[in-house]
C-alpha cells in the first residue's frame, strides 16, 4: 500500500509538472518576469476592465478598491464589493491585506517602482504595466489571455475592437486633409493636455483629428493658457474623471477666443479606463463628435450595445453613465 501511495503522489506530481509553463515577460519597467502558469490567484491594482472581458473571477484574488465604484465593473459583477476583497490601490498598497491573500501574481502599474520593489521584498510576484498605445494594450490583453488561459477570447475581443476602429477608418478618411480638426484632450487640470503619448494620442488619430499638443513628447503636461489659445482647437474632450465639465469652459472669459469654446464643440467624456476594451467604443464616440456628418447613418448606441454584448455580456445602458 506504501508503494502504491508512492507511485500515485509521483504520477500527480508529474502530470502537474507537465501542467506547469512558465513565461518571461518584460514589464513595463523593462524587468523581465518569470510567471507560472496557470496563474491561478491574482490581485489587480490595474487591468481590472480586462477581468470583466475574460470572464476570470474565479482567479481575482483581490482587487483595487477603484473597482468597487467602477461602472463597468459595478455592471457586470454587482456584488464585487462584497466577492472580492481589497487590498487598496497602486496608490496606497495595505501590504497586511496583500500578502494575506497569498497570490500568485500582482498585477500593478509602473508609476510607483518603489511599491513594486517594496511588494517584491515581501515575495510577492509582481508585474509592472502602463499601455501607451492601442497596440501595447492589444499586448496587454494578450499577455492576460495567456496567464489565464483565455487567449481565444482575448482574440475575440480585439477583433471587435478592431471592426469599430475600422469603421472609424473608413468614415474619417473620406475629411480631406484641410478639412482635418485640431483635437485636444484635456485632464484633471483645465489646462493639462495629452502630448505625443499615450492612448488619449491614438484616439484623437483614429477619430480623425489632429492633435496639436502631440508636439509635447509626454505623455500629459500642464500649459500655459496662451499656448492653448495658440494651438486655437476645433474640438476639445474632457476625462470623464475631471472635476470640472463642459460648461466650466463655456462660461470662461479665458477660452472665449479658442474655436472650440465659440462652436461649443466642448465635450466631457464618460468615465472609462484606457487599459480597457471599451476605449473602442469611446474612440466612436470622440470621431461621431468630430465629424458628425460622416456618421450620420451610424446608430451609436446600437454599435455601442452590440460591442457591450459580444465582450462583456451586458447592455451598453447598463452601465451608469452614458455618452451623450
Amino acid at each position: 500500500m506504501t508503494v502504491l501511495v508512492a507511485v500515485i503522489l509521483l504520477l500527480t506530481a508529474l502530470v502537474s509538472a507537465a501542467c506547469t509553463e512558465t513565461i518571461t515577460f518584460k514589464d513595463k519597467l523593462g524587468r523581465r518576469v518569470n510567471i507560472s502558469l496557470p496563474v491561478r490567484r491574482a490581485v489587480f491594482f490595474e487591468t481590472y476592465e480586462l477581468t470583466a472581458a475574460l470572464g476570470v473571477w474565479d482567479r481575482v484574488a483581490g482587487i483595487s478598491r477603484y473597482a468597487y465604484t467602477n461602472d463597468l465593473m459595478l455592471a457586470v459583477k454587482p456584488d464585487i464589493a462584497r466577492t472580492i476583497p481589497s487590498v487598496g490601490s497602486g496608490f496606497d498598497v495595505n501590504i497586511e491585506a496583500l500578502l494575506r491573500l497569498r497570490p500568485d501574481l500582482v498585477i500593478t502599474w509602473a508609476f510607483n517602482p518603489e511599491t513594486i520593489r517594496f511588494m517584491e521584498e515581501k515575495g510577492l510576484k509582481v508585474v509592472a504595466l502602463y499601455p501607451e498605445s492601442i497596440e501595447e494594450l492589444y499586448e496587454v490583453m494578450r499577455l492576460q489571455g495567456r496567464l489565464f488561459g483565455k487567449e481565444k477570447k482575448v482574440e475575440r475581443c480585439i477583433d471587435r475592437m478592431n471592426r469599430i476602429f475600422t469603421l472609424i477608418g473608413e468614415r474619417c478618411r473620406k475629411v480631406p486633409p484641410q478639412k482635418r480638426k485640431k483635437v485636444i484632450w484635456l485632464g484633471g487640470k483645465q489646462t493639462s493636455v495629452s502630448g505625443a503619448k499615450g492612448v488619449n494620442n491614438d484616439l484623437i488619430g483614429l477619430a480623425g483629428g489632429i492633435n496639436p499638443a502631440a508636439v509635447l513628447k509626454e505623455r500629459s503636461l500642464d500649459v500655459s493658457m496662451e499656448r492653448v489659445v495658440a494651438w486655437n482647437p476645433d474640438v476639445i474632450f474632457i476625462w470623464g474623471g475631471a472635476k470640472y465639465n463642459a460648461g466650466d469652459l463655456l462660461g470662461n472669459s479665458q477660452w472665449r477666443h479658442v474655436a472650440a469654446i465659440r462652436k461649443k464643440q466642448v465635450y466631457k467624456a464618460p468615465q472609462w479606463g484606457t487599459w480597457s476594451p471599451r476605449l473602442a467604443v469611446v474612440a466612436l464616440w470622440m470621431a461621431m463628435k468630430t465629424y458628425p456628418d460622416e456618421f450620420r447613418d451610424v446608430n451609436f448606441f446600437k454599435t455601442a450595445d452590440d460591442f457591450y454584448r459580444a465582450v462583456y455580456g451586458i447592455s451598453y445602458r447598463s452601465v451608469s453613465r452614458i455618452a451623450d
